[in-house]
Protein backbone atom coordinates (compact mmCIF):
# COMPACT_ATOMS: atom_id res chain seq x y z
CA UNK A 1 0.00 0.00 0.00
CA UNK A 2 1.44 3.49 -1.29
CA UNK A 3 1.48 6.13 1.53
CA UNK A 4 -1.01 7.83 -0.15
CA UNK A 5 -2.95 5.21 -0.30
CA UNK A 6 -2.59 5.09 3.54
CA UNK A 7 -3.52 8.73 3.82
CA UNK A 8 -6.52 8.40 2.41
CA UNK A 9 -7.49 5.00 4.76
CA UNK A 10 -6.57 7.21 8.14
CA UNK A 11 -8.65 10.08 6.99
CA UNK A 12 -11.74 7.58 5.87
CA UNK A 13 -11.08 6.33 9.48
CA UNK A 14 -10.82 9.10 11.51
CA UNK A 15 -14.29 10.46 9.25
CA UNK A 16 -16.07 7.27 10.53
CA UNK A 17 -14.94 7.94 14.11
CA UNK A 18 -15.94 11.42 13.71
CA UNK A 19 -19.31 10.65 12.60
CA UNK A 20 -19.98 7.85 15.18
CA UNK A 21 -18.71 10.28 17.89
CA UNK A 22 -21.25 12.75 17.11
CA UNK A 23 -24.41 9.54 16.40
CA UNK A 24 -23.63 8.93 19.54
CA UNK A 25 -23.66 11.95 21.29
CA UNK A 26 -27.14 12.70 19.91
CA UNK A 27 -28.26 8.80 19.86
CA UNK A 28 -30.78 9.90 22.68
CA UNK A 29 -32.20 12.42 20.59
CA UNK A 30 -32.20 10.33 17.75
CA UNK A 31 -34.15 7.71 19.80
CA UNK A 32 -36.85 10.43 20.60
CA UNK A 33 -37.40 11.27 17.43
CA UNK A 34 -37.55 7.55 16.39
CA UNK A 35 -40.12 6.97 19.32
CA UNK A 36 -41.89 10.02 18.07
CA UNK A 37 -42.18 8.77 14.41
CA UNK A 38 -42.97 5.59 15.45
CA UNK A 39 -46.53 7.00 17.95
CA UNK A 40 -47.17 8.87 14.24
CA UNK A 41 -47.31 6.04 12.21
CA UNK A 42 -49.46 3.77 14.89
CA UNK A 43 -51.69 7.15 15.01
CA UNK A 44 -51.89 6.73 11.19
CA UNK A 45 -52.82 2.95 11.63
CA UNK A 46 -55.16 3.21 13.99
CA UNK A 47 -56.79 6.07 11.55
CA UNK A 48 -56.85 3.84 8.64
CA UNK A 49 -58.15 0.93 11.07
CA UNK A 50 -60.89 3.14 11.33
CA UNK A 51 -61.67 4.23 8.36
CA UNK A 52 -61.73 0.55 7.30
CA UNK A 53 -63.91 -0.53 9.90
CA UNK A 54 -66.55 2.16 8.76
CA UNK A 55 -66.05 0.57 5.14
CA UNK A 56 -66.77 -2.83 6.45
CA UNK A 57 -70.02 -1.56 8.90
CA UNK A 58 -71.40 -0.02 5.54
CA UNK A 59 -70.78 -3.61 3.51
CA UNK A 60 -72.41 -5.20 5.82
CA UNK A 61 -75.18 -3.02 5.62
CA UNK A 62 -75.66 -3.20 1.90
CA UNK A 63 -75.27 -7.00 2.48
CA UNK A 64 -78.08 -7.37 4.80
CA UNK A 65 -80.42 -5.17 2.18
CA UNK A 66 -79.44 -6.94 -0.71
CA UNK A 67 -80.41 -10.36 1.17
CA UNK A 68 -83.71 -8.80 2.50
CA UNK A 69 -84.38 -8.01 -1.42
CA UNK A 70 -83.61 -11.60 -2.47
CA UNK A 71 -85.97 -12.97 0.26
CA UNK A 72 -88.71 -10.26 -1.06
CA UNK A 73 -88.35 -11.22 -4.35
CA UNK A 74 -88.19 -15.37 -3.93
CA UNK A 75 -91.61 -14.38 -1.99
CA UNK A 76 -92.99 -12.35 -4.86
CA UNK A 77 -91.89 -15.21 -7.56
CA UNK A 78 -93.27 -17.89 -5.18
CA UNK A 79 -96.36 -16.05 -5.34
CA UNK A 80 -96.40 -15.77 -8.93
CA UNK A 81 -96.17 -19.37 -8.87
CA UNK A 82 -99.02 -19.50 -6.78
CA UNK A 83 -101.27 -17.89 -9.36
CA UNK A 84 -100.07 -19.96 -12.29
CA UNK A 85 -98.35 -17.22 -13.71
CA UNK A 86 -95.19 -18.74 -14.37
CA UNK A 87 -94.07 -15.82 -17.02
CA UNK A 88 -93.71 -13.40 -13.91
CA UNK A 89 -92.18 -15.77 -11.59
CA UNK A 90 -89.55 -15.84 -14.57
CA UNK A 91 -89.31 -12.38 -14.73
CA UNK A 92 -89.35 -11.80 -10.23
CA UNK A 93 -86.49 -14.87 -10.64
CA UNK A 94 -84.00 -13.02 -13.46
CA UNK A 95 -84.21 -9.99 -10.82
CA UNK A 96 -83.06 -12.60 -7.92
CA UNK A 97 -80.58 -13.85 -10.06
CA UNK A 98 -79.16 -10.45 -10.32
CA UNK A 99 -79.25 -9.44 -6.34
CA UNK A 100 -77.95 -13.04 -5.67
CA UNK A 101 -74.80 -12.43 -7.83
CA UNK A 102 -74.94 -8.64 -6.06
CA UNK A 103 -74.52 -10.59 -3.08
CA UNK A 104 -72.10 -12.76 -3.94
CA UNK A 105 -70.01 -9.17 -5.09
CA UNK A 106 -70.93 -7.87 -1.26
CA UNK A 107 -69.85 -10.88 0.39
CA UNK A 108 -66.72 -10.40 -1.21
CA UNK A 109 -66.05 -7.12 -0.43
CA UNK A 110 -67.41 -7.81 2.96
CA UNK A 111 -65.02 -10.64 3.33
CA UNK A 112 -62.20 -8.25 2.41
CA UNK A 113 -62.66 -6.01 4.37
CA UNK A 114 -63.33 -7.88 7.55
CA UNK A 115 -59.71 -9.93 6.55
CA UNK A 116 -57.72 -6.12 6.31
CA UNK A 117 -59.50 -5.42 9.62
CA UNK A 118 -58.50 -8.39 11.64
CA UNK A 119 -55.24 -8.06 9.79
CA UNK A 120 -54.81 -4.01 10.74
CA UNK A 121 -55.40 -4.88 14.64
CA UNK A 122 -53.10 -7.34 14.62
CA UNK A 123 -50.75 -5.05 13.56
CA UNK A 124 -51.32 -2.39 15.49
CA UNK A 125 -51.69 -4.74 18.59
CA UNK A 126 -47.40 -5.65 17.88
CA UNK A 127 -46.56 -2.01 17.39
CA UNK A 128 -48.45 -1.16 20.34
CA UNK A 129 -46.30 -3.60 22.26
CA UNK A 130 -42.93 -2.66 20.68
CA UNK A 131 -43.35 1.18 21.01
CA UNK A 132 -44.19 0.42 24.98
CA UNK A 133 -41.16 -1.73 24.98
CA UNK A 134 -38.99 0.67 23.43
CA UNK A 135 -40.24 3.29 25.70
CA UNK A 136 -39.60 1.73 28.65
CA UNK A 137 -36.05 0.83 27.17
CA UNK A 138 -35.40 4.16 26.52
CA UNK A 139 -36.60 5.75 29.84
CA UNK A 140 -33.81 2.76 31.39
CA UNK A 141 -31.15 4.08 28.72
CA UNK A 142 -31.76 7.88 30.06
CA UNK A 143 -32.38 7.06 33.80
CA UNK A 144 -28.78 5.25 33.29
CA UNK A 145 -27.34 8.30 30.81
CA UNK A 146 -28.21 10.58 33.70
CA UNK A 147 -26.76 8.70 36.09
CA UNK A 148 -23.33 8.12 34.57
CA UNK A 149 -23.18 11.71 33.25
CA UNK A 150 -23.38 12.58 37.27
CA UNK A 151 -21.00 10.26 37.94
CA UNK A 152 -18.52 11.89 35.81
CA UNK A 153 -19.15 15.14 37.05
CA UNK A 154 -18.47 14.06 40.74
CA UNK A 155 -15.25 12.17 39.14
CA UNK A 156 -14.41 15.15 37.20
CA UNK A 157 -14.61 17.77 40.17
CA UNK A 158 -13.15 15.09 42.56
CA UNK A 159 -10.04 15.27 39.98
CA UNK A 160 -10.03 18.83 39.78
CA UNK A 161 -10.20 19.19 43.57
CA UNK A 162 -7.33 16.60 44.09
CA UNK A 163 -5.27 18.48 41.15
CA UNK A 164 -6.13 21.79 42.97
CA UNK A 165 -5.38 20.51 46.04
CA UNK A 166 -1.57 19.21 44.99
CA UNK A 167 -1.18 22.44 43.81
CA UNK A 168 -2.31 24.26 46.62
CA UNK A 169 -0.01 21.99 48.92
CA UNK A 170 3.02 22.71 46.34
CA UNK A 171 2.72 26.49 46.78
CA UNK A 172 2.57 25.77 50.13
CA UNK A 173 6.01 23.68 50.45
CA UNK A 174 7.29 27.09 47.90
CA UNK A 175 6.75 29.67 50.50
CA UNK A 176 7.75 27.18 53.30
CA UNK A 177 10.88 27.15 50.98
CA UNK A 178 11.26 30.70 50.88
CA UNK A 179 10.60 31.78 54.21
CA UNK A 180 13.47 29.09 55.87
CA UNK A 181 16.04 30.50 53.40
CA UNK A 182 14.69 34.09 54.18
CA UNK A 183 15.55 33.07 58.37
CA UNK A 184 18.55 31.58 57.23
CA UNK A 185 19.78 35.16 55.24
CA UNK A 186 18.86 37.38 58.55
CA UNK A 187 20.23 34.81 61.32
CA UNK A 188 23.74 35.27 58.77
CA UNK A 189 23.50 38.80 58.54
CA UNK A 190 22.79 38.95 62.63
CA UNK A 191 25.97 36.78 62.92
CA UNK A 192 27.89 38.85 60.79
CA UNK A 193 26.90 41.86 62.53
CA UNK A 194 27.69 40.81 65.95
CA UNK A 195 30.93 39.75 64.69
CA UNK A 196 31.85 43.03 63.31
CA UNK A 197 30.56 44.33 66.54
CA UNK A 198 32.61 42.92 68.94
CA UNK A 199 35.72 43.20 66.26
CA UNK A 200 35.10 46.94 66.56
CA UNK A 201 34.92 46.82 70.38
CA UNK A 202 38.09 44.97 70.56
CA UNK A 203 40.07 47.22 68.57
CA UNK A 204 38.57 50.34 70.97
CA UNK A 205 40.35 48.07 73.54
CA UNK A 206 43.59 47.84 72.12
CA UNK A 207 43.91 51.06 71.02
CA UNK A 208 43.00 52.08 74.74
CA UNK A 209 45.76 50.23 76.07
CA UNK A 210 43.48 48.09 78.79
CA UNK A 211 44.07 44.64 76.11
CA UNK A 212 47.13 43.62 74.79
CA UNK A 213 47.82 44.18 71.12
CA UNK A 214 47.16 40.84 68.69
CA UNK A 215 50.60 40.11 67.35
CA UNK A 216 52.85 42.69 69.61
CA UNK A 217 56.66 41.75 69.08
CA UNK A 218 57.20 42.74 72.35
CA UNK A 219 54.64 40.45 74.35
CA UNK A 220 55.56 37.74 72.47
CA UNK A 221 59.63 38.07 73.43
CA UNK A 222 58.35 38.38 77.39
CA UNK A 223 56.39 35.45 76.56
CA UNK A 224 59.71 33.90 75.81
CA UNK A 225 62.00 34.69 77.91
CA UNK A 226 59.55 33.44 80.71
CA UNK A 227 59.61 30.06 79.10
CA UNK A 228 63.18 30.57 79.05
CA UNK A 229 63.64 31.28 82.60
CA UNK A 230 61.40 28.30 83.21
CA UNK A 231 63.32 26.02 81.92
CA UNK A 232 66.74 26.86 83.55
CA UNK A 233 65.09 26.54 87.16
CA UNK A 234 64.14 23.07 86.71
Amino acid sequence: MTVWNKLVTALRGAAHEAGEAVTDSQALRILDQEIRDADNDLNSSKEALAEIMAKQKLSAGKLQTTQAKIAEYEGYALKALETQDEALALEVAGKVALLETQRDEEEAQLGAFTQSVEQLRTAIQTAQSNIKRLKQQADTVKATESVQRAQATVAGRYTGSQSRVQTALDSLERIKQKQAERGARMESAAELAQSSSEDALDAKLRAAGITATAGNAQSVLERLKAQRAGSKEG
